[in-house]
């Protein structure tokens, strides 16, 4: 199955001095502003990074919640928080934070579960910066 889904980017001016705004297939993003400052300061907007870190969480998580479904346990809930980083110009990382509750779930079965979404989920492999997983159970 292919699926195909679309974002698009509106720049108008200089790196520094110019907006943009940013809009998705869904509408979730409606010519949402984006600027230099709501990329490297506290601007009210987003920015390119805080939307992989969303995708990043989103798209773990769902891999996550396949992965525990294949070992027979069904999660409660997954709360995932992504921290992308950029340096230099370029993302170098994605730090990926998950605390799973579900009932008869393992440490042992999470951990492998955690290390096998960390690295099939579809953007983790898009992504070519350190990605790294930690995770809580909750009981």
């Amino acid at each position: 199955m292919q699926i195909k889904r679309h974002a698009s980017a509106h720049w108008a001016g200089s790196g520094k001095e110019g907006k943009g705004n940013l809009s998705t297939q869904s509408t979730v993003l409606t010519e949402t502003q984006y600027s230099f400052n709501t990329r490297f300061a506290d601007g009210i907007g987003t920015n390119p990074e805080e939307l992989i870190a969303a995708a990043h969480a989103g798209c773990f998580s769902m891999k996550l919640a396949f992965v525990l479904n294949a070992a027979g346990i069904t999660p409660e809930s997954i709360d995932t928080t992504v921290t992308i980083v950029l340096e230099d110009g370029s993302i170098t990382q994605s730090n990926i934070d998950t605390s799973v509750k579900a009932e008869g779930l393992t440490e042992e079965v999470l951990a492998a579960s955690v290390k096998e979404a960390e690295i099939n989920c579809p953007v983790s492999k898009l992504l070519k910066a350190a990605i790294s997983a930690t995770h809580h159970l909750i009981a």
